[in-house]
């Protein structure tokens, strides 16, 4: 087996595949969140930290103004020749979700897969929500989904799930390296599989997250005047049933509104 210690990010196609398959159950809550939330209409969407664009090019065939942004340009080139292979304008462009700007504010945003967890520092974290309040209008919402680190109980720390697309499969694992608590730090291995008619790789990758426990995450969200907590929900993605945030709280989409 050849084995590579690299970024996932670094491999568009794969990455795709692997983190692919949530993705009409997310769309489905995200439709229903706009139509909950929103004030007036939604019709421009925005992703930071887009990767791949497995979100943004439904967002598109659905008929939104959508576009997203990244840091991985490998990323970025692979979202936008597919937006341009099904004739959608290639929106999606490289920048850092800490600094950017945009010419249009849009209606909503969503970023539902712990992306947001690989700002490293308060400072970067604050920055990135100043950014989104000047990208969003008001009375529009940003949906934020990551982990949090559970006060209570045990937290889930290991993953293992696979991914098919028609010869191609990958397997992929996920398990805790270390955890810094004092600085907030967390360590994951991240393993992948791939198995192809040619042979077996493994691609070896580290993520590096910013851990949150509820009270942490309310109290940088004080710093952000301009968003105000609307609602909250779990990964089961059910729009009639909302959670109540408190110690025991792991998984969670946070409904950010615009003030």
């Amino acid at each position: 087996m050849e084995t590579v210690v690299d970024s996932i990010y670094n491999h568009p196609a794969y990455y795709d595949l692997i983190f692919a398959s949530d993705w009409v159950a997310e769309f489905k809550f995200l439709e229903a969140v706009f139509a909950k939330h929103v004030t007036k209409k939604t019709r421009r969407v925005l992703e930071p930290a887009c990767g791949t664009g497995r979100l943004l090019f439904r967002m598109a065939k659905a008929g939104y103004d959508a576009a997203g942004l990244d840091l991985n340009a490998k990323a970025i080139d692979f979202c936008n020749k597919r937006l341009a292979k099904h004739g959608f304008k290639e929106s999606a462009f490289v920048a850092d979700m800490c600094d950017f700007q945009v010419k249009k504010k849009y209606d909503a945003a969503f970023n539902t897969i712990n992306s947001f967890r690989h700002l490293a520092t308060e400072k970067q974290t604050v920055a990135h929500f100043r950014a989104m309040a000047e990208a969003i209008r008001p009375g529009g919402i940003y949906a934020l989904g990551f982990h949090l680190t559970p006060l209570e109980g045990t937290q889930t720390d290991e993953e293992h799930w696979s991914a098919r697309r028609g010869n191609l499969v990958i397997n992929t694992s996920m398990w805790p390296r270390d955890k810094d608590r004092k600085n907030r730090m967390e360590r994951y291995n991240l393993r992948f599989d791939i198995y192809k008619p040619s042979g077996v790789t493994r691609i070896d990758d580290c993520l590096e997250l910013r851990s949150y426990t509820y009270r942490q995450f309310a109290n940088m969200l004080k710093k952000i005047p301009e968003w105000q907590v609307e609602e909250a929900y779990d990964f089961q993605y059910d729009i009639d049933e909302p959670v109540e945030i408190d110690s025991m709280t792991e998984d969670v989409v946070y409904i950010l509104k615009r003030v």
